[in-house]
């Protein structure tokens, strides 16, 4: 028997792994991930951004674990040689309705704690010299870097506390016990004392598996992004962002230099038709209907019409994504980007039509469940696996036999 099973191989589910063991060096713990790779969806699949917190309300768990976690994560990467580059960035206003909101981001940075500076539009262009803005804010401790490369630390670590790492298991039932849980698998059976859900984007699912309310269904949304031709990066030097609507749960699209020295541009945000959906071909019957039939989908799509709508036409047609770009930097052209990948973000949201604008974790009997944990949570990995350590039960309450 295990005394902690966690669910799902990405970056929350295996820093949770290597936080549970350093806890319990003694502890039995078990990683089950469904696909052949780990960090394949959510964390394999995003912009490479280490975020600094500006855009989290005060006090929530976003703003505290992102704060702290840019910086543990930069300590982490220095620790272990892991390629990574504290670049900072610059929000920009390209409007004059926008200025009073870049006033109110710099403001909640403040109140983050975090480093950031008014800049002038010509001090903008001292930093990105292409950038056309009416006023903008620095963020100093921005960076990027490659997740895949820092989950393959992860998981080194967690397997050399001892834990049994396990690829290819797809949980498909947990079955309650008087010692705690059996989750049944595709891969044979696996008895454990305690549940851990890190499963992304099947978080929710994996949650009602074992009889937790996860208090909000998983909405997979799409983010489709395009890069800079290898002659035009010159046109970024490391990361710019539009001022974000704060009516709408997404950035708006930006330009990110990645750790590779490739620039992506991008997201828009387009319901994805499947949950694990990369392509605009990819349905899936179940994830289809499972929106479709949730009225809190119905009342988020009636409440953010226009912007769904602008994100479809982006989503379909490269001319309004360039000119969505274009705010930016008036210079990119349509043959200056070409597509790249896309990534799929699991956004919780309620019955009543509201998105879970925190990280949302919730016990149940004998387990944990992270039901929210889309960006930032790479940057806050660390953080989040520390916490849900701390709401362990303690363990002479789980009959778990480790030392404490």
């Amino acid at each position: 028997m295990y005394d902690f099973a966690i669910v799902g191989g990405g970056i929350v589910g295996l820093s949770t792994a290597m936080a549970v063991g350093e806890r319990y060096p003694d502890a039995k713990i078990l990683v089950l991930e469904k696909e052949n790779q780990w960090a394949f969806h959510q964390t394999g699949n995003n912009s490479g951004v280490i975020h600094s917190g500006i855009y989290y309300k005060p006090g929530s768990f976003k703003a505290k674990f992102c704060r702290d976690g840019c910086q543990s994560m930069v300590e982490f990467c220095q620790q272990h040689n892991i390629p990574h580059e504290v670049c900072g960035k610059v929000i920009v206003a390209t409007e004059e309705r926008e200025l009073p909101l870049l006033e109110n981001l710099y403001q909640r940075g403040v109140q983050n704690g975090i480093q950031v500076a008014r800049l002038t539009a010509e001090e903008v262009r001292e930093i990105e010299p292409h950038v056309r803005c009416l006023a903008g804010v620095q963020v100093f401790s921005t960076g990027i870097v490659d997740y895949k490369l820092v989950c393959q630390k992860y998981a080194e670590l967690a397997r050399s506390q001892g834990a049994d790492l396990r690829l290819n298991t797809r949980v498909d039932r947990i079955v309650e016990t008087p010692t705690g849980q059996i989750l049944e698998t595709n891969n044979g059976s696996f008895e454990t004392r305690f549940v851990i859900n890190c499963a992304g984007l099947q978080s929710d699912r994996i949650a009602k598996l074992g009889g937790a309310d996860p208090q909000a269904k998983i909405v997979p949304f799409r983010g489709e992004y395009y890069e800079l031709t290898p002659e035009k990066r010159y046109l970024v030097k490391g990361l710019i962002y539009p001022v974000p609507n704060p009516a709408f749960p997404f950035l708006g699209v930006h330009f990110t230099r990645m750790i590779d020295g490739s620039v992506h541009a991008g997201p828009n945000a387009v319901l994805s038709l499947k949950r694990e959906g990369y392509q605009k071909t990819d349905f899936d019957l179940r994830d289809f209907a499972e929106v479709m039939t949730y009225p809190g989908f119905w009342k988020l799509a009636a409440k953010h019409a226009d912007e769904g709508i602008q994100e479809m036409i982006r989503s379909f047609s490269k001319a309004a994504f360039v000119r969505s770009l274009q705010r930016l930097i008036p210079e990119v052209q349509l043959a200056d980007v070409v597509p790249t990948h896309a990534g799929v973000r699991a956004q919780a949201l309620r019955n009543d039509g509201k998105l879970v604008d925190d990280f949302l974790i919730i016990k149940g009997q004998n387990s944990i469940h992270v039901c929210n944990a889309p960006s930032p949570a790479a940057t806050s990995s660390i953080e989040i696996g520390q916490a849900v350590v701390e709401q362990i039960p303690e363990p002479s309450r789980l009959q778990v036999a480790v030392n404490i």
